[in-house]
């Protein structure tokens, strides 16, 4: 049986120091300061403190896991074991042009497995898929946990927003590392993703850790600390968890923007679309097929139409028009090589950073976007262009916002002389299990 929830148990600013001065914390005591900031008895300057001094010194898995815990248990933790098939759900960790979840979540659900796809807004430089999918006339991402049972035993898939019942402390926590400076800590990252995913009810998780200038993770060794940091709070919480790391140097697909990247995933659906949108789809479709012990052939399925089938019912299920015409922009400006050769770089960072410009993204999580906003790619690292050929195509309704656009690309592409050799590297970088 768990201790009752005590506020003088522990005195906070003991812990900041000890925490500042690079001590460790007992695992009561990490519990307890979720219980006691989600309760109201940590002030949010002492919060953002022990957030600053976890950013500098880490935590262990002594300090992480109670800490984990404590954030999945001041919520509810859902469960769908009386389905009847098998759930799993994936998550990202955030790129530009990751449009992969909008057919992934279809694709697996065709293949017989639940899907409760626990998805969240952009932030910054990169995309969140309740913002690509809200370009769709009528859709909404906003479901009760009892609509969203519904759906997953009558459509067998569903993409929605953390309720605010699921790990109540993160929602706070994260705002508060969103303005001190906090966001890139790889325990902080942790505990944020884990919990909310451990506490939606998911049988199994397939994370896709993203690596490279456009992620929060840049370093590759990074990265795999994270993975496997992840992979071992799902696993001791009893979800299967696998990751796969793969590269954000450059963008993912040929767009970067909401409504862009919702028509490049129908192509993706009918049987098209770009080649490294289909590779990492059909890896993390295997991936998670696997965990669940399902026996399909995801590329099959795919090409069968199955997928499409399956997409058009849940963005209907959700209250959106699989058949409306998605928002085009008001206005559209070319950015043209500057010389003939090799395209060598196209920086998924500056793209991002130009979508958001445009009107694509959010500086805060209440801001608007434009559903049209974004960028069209018509090269990749590796292919030849002349110059004067059009590399992008920026969109936006606003056009005072092309300079700052314009500017935000200046160093992000490079080119080559004519017979210079771009290898491009490997997507899928590597598997954590």
């Amino acid at each position: 049986m768990s201790r009752p929830f005590d506020p003088q148990r522990f005195a906070v600013v003991d812990l900041i120091r000890r925490k500042r001065d690079g001590g460790g914390w007992s695992p009561d005591e990490a519990r307890w300061i979720i219980e006691a900031y989600t309760a109201g008895f940590i002030a949010e300057e002492q919060m953002s403190a022990l957030a600053m001094a976890v950013f500098f010194r880490g935590m262990s898995a002594e300090e992480l896991d109670p800490w984990t815990q404590a954030m999945i248990d001041g919520g509810v933790r859902l469960d769908y074991s009386d389905l009847g098939r098998p759930t799993v759900d994936k998550h990202s960790t955030g790129g530009v042009g990751d449009k992969v979840t909008l057919v992934l979540t279809p694709l697996v659900a065709a293949c017989g497995v639940a899907v409760p796809q626990l998805s969240g807004r952009g932030l910054g430089h990169t995309g969140g898929t309740l913002d690509k999918l809200e370009a769709i006339p009528g859709w909404r991402g906003d479901l009760t946990s009892a609509q969203v049972r519904r759906q997953l035993r009558e459509v067998g898939g569903a993409i929605v927003a953390a309720g605010p019942e699921l790990a109540p402390a993160d929602r706070k926590l994260y705002a508060l590392r969103d303005v001190t400076g906090t966001v890139e800590s790889i325990p902080l990252i942790a505990s944020s993703i884990m919990s909310k995913k451990i506490a939606e009810g998911t049988g199994a998780l397939v994370l896709d850790v993203k690596v490279g200038s456009g992620a929060f993770m840049k370093d590759l060794a990074e990265a795999c600390d994270l993975a496997r940091t992840m992979v071992r709070i799902g696993t001791g919480a009893g979800v299967r968890t696998v990751a796969l790391l793969s590269g954000m140097s450059t963008p993912l697909g040929l767009t970067a923007g909401n409504a862009l990247e919702v028509r490049e995933a129908v192509e993706v659906l009918a049987g098209g679309g770009p080649a490294d949108v289909v590779e990492l789809t059909l890896a993390l479709a295997g991936e998670m097929l696997a965990a669940v012990g399902v026996d399909a052939d995801p590329a099959e399925v795919l090409a069968s139409g199955r997928a499409m089938d399956r997409w058009r019912r849940i963005i209907r299920a959700q209250g959106g028009d699989p058949g409306a015409p998605l928002p085009t922009a008001l206005e559209t400006e070319v950015v043209s090589a500057s010389a003939d050769g090799v395209l060598e770089q196209l920086d998924a960072m500056a793209v991002g950073l130009a979508a958001w410009h445009l009107g694509a993204g959010r500086v805060r999580k209440e801001d608007d976007v434009q559903a049209a906003a974004g960028v069209e790619l018509h090269a990749k690292p590796g292919d030849l262009v002349r110059a004067g050929q059009p590399l992008l195509t920026l969109h936006t309704d606003t056009p005072e916002r092309f300079a700052a656009a314009q500017q935000a690309l200046a160093d992000g592409i490079g080119i080559a002389p004519s017979g210079t050799t771009v290898t491009p590297s490997p997507l899928v970088l590597g598997r954590v299990a």
